[in-house]
Formats: structure tokens, sequence, C-alpha cells
């Protein structure tokens, strides 16, 4: 049995939902696993974890400034576990950009970081309108219109491939 830690950032709490169902596709590999905000992770000897993996959310194009930070103060421990990071955008609901080497957000992210993780997965997120504040809604609604995507104002639409996650799942489980 090994340690693994899901660590995450989210902007609107779909992540969190895609990490838990990483947690269980690990558990059930009989494996044991905590899953913490990335806030949270920092409390955390990170030496006592065989797997670490790392969750972000995207919002108006780029991962939240934590995300590289905690990948800079703790790389030397993600490159010994591992490490495994996957992406959370709604643009990877195009099948043409839902791949680590299609899609343009995380290439541009990990273009910026110097860890290259092991394990690399980009995952559609959830569009749900209702619960955005009307800046964002708007912008949100916007930038759908522009790449041909839903702009029902009242639109919940959750874009996340579960097989996908599962897949990734039991890929961060080789080799432990």
């Amino acid at each position: 049995m090994s340690r693994f830690l899901i660590a995450y950032s989210t902007t609107d709490g779909h992540t969190p939902r895609i990490c838990a169902r990483l947690q269980h596709v690990i558990e059930g590999q009989g494996h044991a696993v905590t899953v913490v905000p990335l806030a949270d992770a920092e409390a955390l000897d990170l030496n006592g974890f065989d797997r670490i993996v790392l969750g972000a959310s995207i919002r108006y194009g780029k991962h939240q400034p934590q995300v590289a930070q905690f990948i800079a103060r703790h790389q030397p421990v993600l490159e010994r576990t591992a490490g495994a990071l996957f992406s959370v955008n709604i643009v990877a609901r195009k099948p043409e950009k839902n791949r680590p080497d299609t899609n343009p957000y995380l290439r541009k992210f990990l273009g910026q970081i110097a860890w290259k993780p092991t394990y690399l997965a980009v995952f559609a997120g959830k569009l749900d309108y209702p619960r955005y504040r009307p800046f964002d809604r708007f912008m949100i609604r916007l930038i759908m219109w522009m790449t041909k995507g839903p702009t029902d104002p009242n639109a919940v639409i959750e874009f996340t491939d579960w097989q996908q996650v599962e897949a990734f799942g039991r890929q961060v489980c080789e080799q432990v």
C-alpha cells in the first residue's frame, strides 16, 4: 500500500469532485489517499507520501498563482514521487483540446514551471452560469460566444469525462 496526496486549487468547486473520483479509484487499487486544498498541503510533510497529484483549475486562461508557487517550493519532492498534474478547464470540452499535448492552457503552464510531471491530464470542467457573480457570468458568456460554446445564462453543463478521470487515477497508480 502506498500513500497518495491529492492537493488541488479550485475556482468554482468542481476540481474537488474530480479529486474525490480519483481518490475512489486510487483507494480501489489498495492505496491510502489524502485529499486537501493546496493551501492545506503546505502544512503536511510531503516526504510522507509516495505519490503527489496536483489538480489545478483555470479561470480566464490561467491557473491560480498558488499552483506555480507550490510547485517551485516543493519541486524536489514532486520529482522524487513521480508526481502528477491535471488541469481542469472548459476549453477541454473540445476533443482537439482535451489532451496534455493539445490543451493550450496546460502547455503554457508547463512552459512556465521547471517541474516536468511524470503524469499529466486535462479534464473538461463544469459550466454553471447561475453560480457565477454577474461580472464572471458576463465574461464567461462572452468567451463562450466567441468560442461557439453554450451561452444560456441559466445553463449548468458538466463536461467532465468521468471515464477519463478514472483512467488517469489508474495510471497514477502504476509503478508505485
